[in-house]
């Protein structure tokens, strides 16, 4: 083989080393897919959550014979500690209101303390505060100067994360909110 034929090799051979280099990679196809079977089971097992919950909830409330509980449209029970029978006025979307409130176990244990909480200002369905859902629309079913005890499934209060190293995961929990002060906006 002449040097004239083996430079001729080495170019092609180089020439076809570059080629194969610059092709584009190739998409790999994902090791899990997260498709509508994935989304599915995760609402069952919430719902099954849910469920379990439900019945422990219903059955504290079954042996409390002190306390009237009222079931909300929104997944979650209340009673009364101090109630305003003689005012109608609720919360509205932008109202300020000024409230305390307490986290405690099912059991009764403090997982957050009143105090700790501290006096709360939210505006209604406006403010981006670290509230649990359940507290955001306990408020609204609350008149100036009351008190409730809220009972909380976990989706509505913690839910999968808990609290880092006070409450765990998928744990129903107690609340009670005293509404001080409602502040009207001037959209109302």
């Amino acid at each position: 083989m002449n040097s004239h034929m083996l430079r001729k090799l080495v170019y092609i051979l180089l020439f076809s080393v570059l080629i194969v280099s610059c092709k584009s990679p190739e998409a790999r196809r994902p090791l899990q897919s997260h498709t509508g079977s994935f989304i599915k089971e995760s609402a069952e097992r919430n719902k099954k959550i849910y469920d379990e919950e439900k019945v422990f909830i219903e059955k504290i409330i079954a042996q409390d014979s002190t306390n009237d509980y009222i079931s909300s449209e929104s997944g979650f029970w209340y009673y009364y500690n101090k109630r305003d029978t003689t005012t109608t006025e609720m919360p509205d979307l932008g109202d300020v209101v000024k409230f305390t409130y307490n986290i405690k176990d099912l059991n009764g244990s403090v997982i957050l303390s009143e105090k700790e909480n501290g006096l709360q200002h939210y505006k209604i369905d406006q403010s981006n505060q670290d509230l649990i859902s359940g507290v955001r629309e306990g408020i609204k079913l609350m008149k100036e100067g009351e008190t409730v005890t809220f009972l909380f499934p976990s989706y509505k209060a913690f839910g999968y994360y808990g609290i880092e190293e006070k409450l765990g995961t998928n744990i129903p929990v107690q609340s009670t909110i005293t509404l001080h002060s409602i502040e009207q906006s001037n959209e109302n």
